[in-house]
């Protein structure tokens, strides 16, 4: 039976991973990450897990102590943001190549410069192409339900590549929601224990983790990296499945909100999402006919799903909380651009970048979107296809 309660998304995280009690968590701090591995530190010292806890002396040590602890054959966790995600660069491809599941929590917030500890996708954006797998959450309730399949998908002998449980700085992670919890015991049992089928204790076989790629081998090993990623497509919807079975709650690739009919709509991602609804709500009381996508997977990129979603649309909004810097759109144009280019009939797509550093996005900004979706769609100019949103002009 769920369980009510009202957590911040930090502390759906904590409570997540204290249900799995994993065997190694290595933390070092950040804003606004901060409070997982310390709400999890108290469940140390109560006793509450069996986790080995290790503070290290960077976030580069934390994901590499990860590393160190998944190819021995144990479940290792760890959170970060922003910087520390960047500072984590070079270990986030090394895990992945290595193949090792390790769930990593990160609070989404922008990257230097200038300095700003508010929320945008700056981070995690800039190592999508790492290898990890990426789930995104709206709210709490999601943060938390991602993570008790993060392991699962993760650790599938299908899959085996790291995962990362995106939340949004401070909108997500700080704020505090009703939210319910799954049971101890009901948690244990669907994640269930750890069975790696390759470890470096393992007496019987002898492994090397990482080791050199000569030109004779290293490609085989980034095409079954890729195979992997393709895999974890259906492994994604599989367990989401057996999760609404085991919990009740509903999860795919996407969800889709008034779309049956869509002719305009929006793709967005996290929080904004709710902002984006409500837009779509006061447009369908005037007969206009928007719709709103929220994506909540990322890597892997389900291009086929979301370009079956937007056939029937006329023109689309991509809403891009990070800048790409290509000076053609942020990367969620891109991929959904991409997914959409070989539709014998497809939308007209701009891409509209927005929410930068915590910059306020409003149901008023939303529907200012639409607006000009609207004369997109009934045959007026397309304007420019790359633009921001909410700046201060000159």
């Amino acid at each position: 039976m769920s369980i009510r309660e009202r957590l911040s998304g930090n502390e759906a995280i904590a409570t997540a991973m204290r249900q799995i009690d994993p065997d190694v968590f290595a933390m070092f701090p950040i804003t606004p990450s901060t409070e997982i591995p310390q709400y999890y530190a108290q469940y140390v010292a109560d006793g509450r897990v069996h986790t080995e806890f290790i503070t290290v002396e960077s976030e580069h040590s934390s994901l590499s102590a990860c590393l160190g602890a998944e190819a021995a054959g144990c479940r290792a966790v760890t959170a970060t943001s922003s910087a520390g995600l960047s500072y984590m660069n070079e270990v986030l491809y090394v895990a992945a190549s290595a193949r090792q599941p390790i769930v990593l929590a990160v609070a989404c917030r922008a990257l230097t410069g200038p300095i700003n500890i508010n929320h945008d996708y700056s981070d995690s954006m800039a190592e999508r192409d790492s290898g990890f797998i990426q789930l995104y959450a709206e709210n709490n309730q999601e943060v938390y339900d991602n993570y008790l399949q993060a392991h699962r998908i993760a650790e599938h002998p299908d899959v085996r590549l790291p995962l990362m449980v995106c939340e949004d700085g401070f909108i997500t992670s700080h704020a505090i929601e009703n939210i319910e919890l799954e049971e101890d015991d009901a948690v244990k049992k669907f994640v269930g224990e750890y069975h790696p089928e390759h470890y470096l204790l393992n007496k019987n076989e002898p492994l090397a983790v990482g080791p050199y790629g000569v030109s004779g081998y290293y490609m085989e090993a980034r095409v079954a990296q890729a195979q992997a990623m393709k895999n974890a497509k259906q492994v994604i919807l599989d367990v989401a499945a057996d999760f609404e079975k085991t919990f009740g709650r509903k999860y795919g690739f996407f969800e889709e909100y008034r779309m049956e009919d869509a002719e305009i709509a929006m793709v967005i991602m996290g929080s904004s999402a709710g902002t984006a609804r409500a837009a779509v709500d006061q447009l369908r009381s005037e007969g206009v006919k928007a719709g709103v996508i929220k994506l909540r997977v990322f890597r892997p990129f389900p291009g086929e799903e979301l370009a079956a979603a937007l056939a029937g649309c006329k023109a689309v909004a991509v809403m891009d909380k990070s800048e790409g810097f290509s000076a053609c759109g942020g990367p969620l144009f891109a991929e959904t651009a991409g997914a959409c280019i070989n539709m014998e009939k497809r939308p007209r797509i701009i891409d509209i970048v927005f929410g930068l550093g915590g910059r306020d996005f409003t149901v008023a900004a939303a529907r200012g979107v639409f607006e000009r979706l609207k004369g997109i769609a009934a045959g007026g100019e397309l304007g420019p296809v790359y633009t921001h949103m909410g700046q201060r002009e000159r």
